[in-house]
């Protein structure tokens, strides 16, 4: 028998019938945490969906780590563009967290 527990869509990685990323799974292992305990940070998930995910991860870690290279450079090329479009709110912004 075989069983899929991760699908693509949209161009992106997914728990199979869920709306939880394989990436958050794969960060979360990544962090050293258990199976059990992400089971307990996403309750949907069975803790068998989290060991096909990270069996996943581990069978084709190479694709998934460019895979997240590549949105992590789109997330911070999206963030400095963010930046540049209003950088008073951003000074203020800064500014209020140097203030924690």
């Amino acid at each position: 028998m075989n069983k899929e527990y991760v699908e693509q869509r949209d161009g992106a990685y997914w728990i199979a019938g869920k709306r939880i990323s394989l990436a958050s799974v794969v960060y979360a292992f990544q962090r050293g945490a258990a199976p059990e305990s992400i089971l307990r940070s996403f309750p949907l998930l069975t803790l068998e969906e989290i060991y096909g995910a990270i069996t996943f991860y581990l069978s084709n870690q190479v694709e998934i780590d460019s895979y997240l290279d590549k949105c992590k450079a789109e997330l911070d090329e999206q963030r400095r563009q963010e930046r540049e479009t209003d950088p008073d709110f951003y000074k203020k912004f800064d500014e209020a967290r140097a203030l924690r």
